[in-house]
């Protein structure tokens, strides 16, 4: 499989149209040749953020997946393995699930967080 994944931060900017998603990040994801994934990881991160009053985020996401073109990537068995089996230099269970995912389905992350560095999984470049 081909193509970038997005975390959660890009993923939302993307909706908000954020000036702090780069232009050259922008570009590739509204590039029609860049197929783009949303991980159900994003999703459920999302949700649970916006319940703990930690995030403002529209809700009802998966349409707006949907008319944006993103395509859906669903946790499996490998991807949490992959996960689980990552060294624990990133704590966060929801960016670890999107390394091992980038990592199974050899997709890159599109993604500003420094800590995903410390891990094998291809990031998003210009």
């Amino acid at each position: 499989m081909n193509g970038i994944l997005l975390d959660t931060h890009v993923l939302l900017w993307w909706l908000a149209d954020n000036p702090k998603l780069p232009r050259w990040m922008c570009e590739r994801i509204a590039d029609p040749e860049t197929l783009c994934f949303v991980s159900a990881a994003t999703i459920w991160e999302i949700g649970i953020k916006r319940a703990l009053g930690k995030l403002d985020a529209p809700s009802g996401l998966i349409p707006i997946l949907a008319e944006e073109g993103f395509r859906h990537l669903h946790i499996t068995l490998d991807h949490a393995q992959t996960a689980a089996a990552l060294p624990l230099l990133h704590r966060d269970p929801f960016d670890r699930m999107l390394i091992g995912q980038a990592l199974v389905e050899s997709l890159a992350i599109a993604t500003l967080d420094p800590a995903f560095v410390d891990y094998s999984a291809q990031l998003l470049a210009r």
